[in-house]
C-alpha cells in the first residue's frame, strides 16, 4: 500500500503563476507535515481520495489549497520540495 505518513517531514507547493489551475478555481497546493493527520482528523480518508485521483476534495478539506484569483499573468510553473 501506499504510505502517506513516509515523509513526515517534506514540505511541498505547487502554484501557478496565472492564479488558476486548468479549470479550477485554486493556482495549486500546499503539503505539510500534518497534511494527512488533518485530513484523517475530517473523517477523510488520503488514501482512498488518492486512489479516486480526488486530490482537489482533499487538498480543498485540509485547507491547503492556494486560491489568489486569476492574476493576468501566465510567467511559469512554480514546484517547491523542502525537508527539513
Amino acid at each position: 500500500g501506499l504510505a502517506l505518513d513516509a515523509h513526515p517531514r517534506l514540505h511541498a507547493i505547487a502554484c501557478d503563476t496565472d492564479g488558476i489551475d486548468g479549470t479550477e478555481t485554486n493556482a495549486g497546493a500546499i503539503w505539510a507535515p500534518d497534511s494527512v493527520a488533518r485530513a484523517r482528523a475530517l473523517g477523510l480518508d488520503p488514501a482512498r481520495m488518492l486512489e479516486d485521483n480526488d486530490a482537489y476534495a482533499f487538498l480543498s478539506a485540509a485547507g491547503d489549497l492556494i486560491v489568489s484569483g486569476p492574476t493576468n499573468t501566465n510567467l511559469l510553473d512554480l514546484y517547491l520540495l523542502l525537508r527539513d
